[in-house]
């Protein structure tokens, strides 16, 4: 496998684009906004020289990634000679079986078709296809150039030799993949949110303050980030769509949204992306404002 095509240049796309590059893959990167294409470009070049900077890679070896990535706006341009298709589109059910359809349509018979969803059924993805065997999830994490883990789920029609090939390929990325099946929220989300909804729950029903919740969970549980600052940093959007994905497919409410996390959303405080969430953010960054900024 050489040729991999990624479907979204935001910050999961361009990071999926970027691994890919660095690990001697030709990338193409499909997003319908030239502009969008752009800033993911700008993200990748910017991203690999803080690499040089750190010696990890050399000035050679960077120019030779940003070499191997090509950008389209045209899907079916974009995907024409892909052996695998990592979609990486927003966390949206409709968009990604659009999407997944056009895939199928344009992509070679023989290509794998990927999702790199956090939550979304990869079964149902795959029944938007005509080869539901060669879909699966590659579910990378935040950031993608530092991340190890890849959850890998298989769909209830995942071949087994799709499957083998993904773990694989997961490892030649220098990753640790992790086989998961296909159950809302897989395991990373289906045991993170609902600590997280339980930290706003907390907040919400006054308990403590954010700074009291997220040290509580950093000193006392060894933590890197609390969970109301890692809610910012995903983003509060992301974390209420997967809180419905598991709560409609379970139906059980011990996973229901916080009603502060669906105001929240509501009122476009989104975490770290939209300069404030429960703390305030730099413009264009997630670093921290050192004053909060939660409201009720």
């Amino acid at each position: 496998m050489q040729k991999v095509t990624v479907i979204g240049a935001g910050t999961m796309g361009n990071g999926i684009a970027h691994v890919f590059a660095m690990h001697g893959y030709q990338v193409s990167l499909v997003d319908v906004a030239q502009a969008a294409l752009d800033k993911g470009m700008v993200a990748i070049e910017k991203n690999l020289g803080r690499m040089v900077a750190k010696e990890k890679v050399t000035e050679m070896e960077m120019k030779a990634a940003l070499a191997r990535i090509k950008t389209f706006t045209s899907l079916a341009e974009g995907v024409r000679e892909a052996e695998l298709v990592v979609e990486a589109a927003t966390e949206n059910v409709g968009l990604k079986l659009k999407i997944f359809e056009e895939m199928d349509a344009h992509a070679p018979q023989g290509a794998i078709l990927a999702s790199n969803t956090s939550s979304i059924s990869i079964t149902r993805i795959a029944a938007a296809t005509k080869r539901p065997g060669q879909v699966i999830g590659m579910h990378f994490m935040n950031p993608v150039p530092v991340m190890k883990l890849v959850e890998v789920i298989r769909g209830y029609s995942t071949t087994d030799e799709v499957a083998a090939i993904i773990m694989n390929l997961s490892s030649r990325l220098g990753k640790a993949p992790v086989e998961v099946n296909d159950y809302p929220g897989f395991i990373s989300n289906r045991i993170l949110m609902p600590m997280i909804n339980e930290a706003i729950y907390s907040l919400f029903e006054g308990v403590a303050g954010v700074e009291e919740i997220d040290t509580v969970m950093k000193l006392g549980m060894a933590h890197p980030m609390g969970p109301l600052q890692l809610a910012d940093f995903i983003g509060l959007d992301v974390c209420l769509s997967i809180l419905n994905v598991l709560s409609e497919g379970f139906g059980n409410p011990k996973y229901a949204p916080c009603p502060l996390l669906v105001n929240m959303v509501m009122a476009g405080k989104l975490g770290a992306k939209a300069g404030e969430g429960f703390y305030t953010y730099k413009h264009g960054s997630k670093e921290l404002v050192v004053a909060e900024v939660f409201r009720r």
